[in-house]
């Protein structure tokens, strides 16, 4: 590992990333209120407009994939970077609905072209297990970063006007921005990585079957989407929950997101270990889905209970959460690479990335439709989807893996006669 850390090309994602995510953390704690004070929008509208804002950037995931084999996810993931900074400062602008909705898809987009564009270039750049381990610490990085930047925008909140909010939103845009930086000419400063982005450029009829028919990349696709939706249980369904449904102080929510921040900081690159093995990522995705049925169950039960209680049961539910989060991600980066045609691995990384975004947007709404509006049978019932969707992840992998060894069996009698 100090070996990869050396490598130029970490180096640059990690200092872009690095950018990208304290601006994140930054506009996450300032977005809301500025949408609502400084733009004038009403909250149905801004939901609206988000919402028609993450299927752009749904269908910018999917095409981003496709253009990362055509101009190199390395030149992508830069000119993507830099129209979401230009993005980001044009809600500085937005004065009304239709302005507001406009940016939010251009913001989204861009977003979505460069997510793509980042798993394109880990997996045409690294091999094996460096792709899961350098992923892994991207999203440590990605981690600490919003958290310092979510505490550098209470600036903002402790002033609490437009003017204060407008301003931290044109800092959100100008810091990613420069997030860009490290990525310009990297193709040049690196050996050998011109060829491998540009693999697939030249080849005018695509090798391989489109990921869109292939079988079980779909279903791991489809399966590791639907375990994705427990995103929204730290960003909308524990705040909703604990705020309205459970006798634990408001403040308990801070407290759960710390946990949350440092388990993953903490804990990620650990939990990425072996998961370029197929067998190892579906079980691993299994053991997610079981510790967020836990999870799950420990919120439905902090309900019953009075403040003291509730508040210990929650901070065990968060750590449940986070460790499923950590283990989920660790074995769906592992089948999205190993599972995929290197021939057409930005087409492949699309479809993956294009999963994420979905769960992202329908998210919130599968949350709330159930543990907030149902209570504990809805607290059970999503903790069932997500079990049930651990396992069938981990038959998927293992019929991959079975599938991938009779074939080598076949191959290499031919070869040594």
């Amino acid at each position: 590992m100090p070996e990869l850390l050396r490598d130029p090309v970490v180096r640059a994602l990690a200092s872009a990333v690095s950018a990208l995510s304290l601006s994140r953390g930054m506009f996450f704690a300032v977005s809301a209120l500025y949408f609502t004070r400084g733009v004038g929008l009403s909250p149905a509208a801004v939901g609206i407009g988000l919402t028609i804002a993450g299927a752009v950037g749904v269908l910018a995931s999917y095409a981003g994939g496709r253009l990362s084999d055509r101009v190199g996810a390395d030149r992508l993931q830069q000119w993507a970077l830099a129209a979401n900074g230009l993005a980001l400062l044009g809600y500085a602008l937005a004065r009304d609905v239709v302005s507001f909705v406009v940016v939010a898809a251009c913001v989204s987009a861009s977003r979505g072209l460069q997510s793509t564009a980042q798993m394109t270039l880990l997996a045409r750049w690294f091999v094996g297990p460096e792709r899961v381990a350098v992923r892994a610490r991207l999203r440590v990085v990605m981690n600490v970063g919003i958290g310092i930047g979510t505490l550098l925008a209470g600036l903002a909140l402790v002033v609490d006007t437009a003017t204060a909010y407008r301003l931290t939103v044109v800092l959100v845009g100008v810091i990613t921005i420069l997030g860009t930086i490290p990525l310009v000419g990297l193709r040049r400063r690196v050996a050998g990585l011109a060829e491998r982005m540009d693999a697939s450029a030249s080849i005018e009829a695509p090798r391989g079957p489109s990921p869109l028919k292939d079988r079980t990349y779909v279903a791991s696709t489809v399966l590791n989407a639907l375990l994705a939706i427990h995103f929204a249980l730290t960003s909308v369904g524990i705040p909703l929950w604990v705020a309205d449904h459970t006798e634990a102080p408001t403040v308990v929510v801070s407290a759960l997101l710390v946990v949350n921040t440092a388990y993953v900081a903490l804990f990620q690159v650990r939990a990425s270990r072996g998961t370029q093995d197929l067998r190892t990522a579906g079980r691993s995705v299994r053991r997610a889905g079981l510790l967020l049925l836990v999870a799950c169950l420990l919120f439905a039960l902090a309900g019953h209970l009075g403040a003291a209680a509730a508040t210990a049961v929650l901070l065990l539910g968060a750590l449940a959460s986070s460790a499923g989060e950590t283990r989920g991600e660790a074995g769906s980066w592992g089948m999205a690479f190993e599972l995929a045609d290197p021939a057409r691995a930005g087409a492949y990384q699309g479809l993956s990335q294009t999963g994420l975004a979905l769960a992202l947007m329908l998210g919130p709404a599968v949350v709330t439709t159930t543990a907030i509006n149902l209570g504990t049978l809805g607290w059970i019932a999503l903790g069932a989807l997500f079990a049930i969707t651990g396992t069938a992840t981990a038959i998927v992998a293992n019929r991959a893996a079975a599938s991938r060894n009779e074939t080598v069996e076949v191959v290499v009698p031919q070869d040594a006669a």
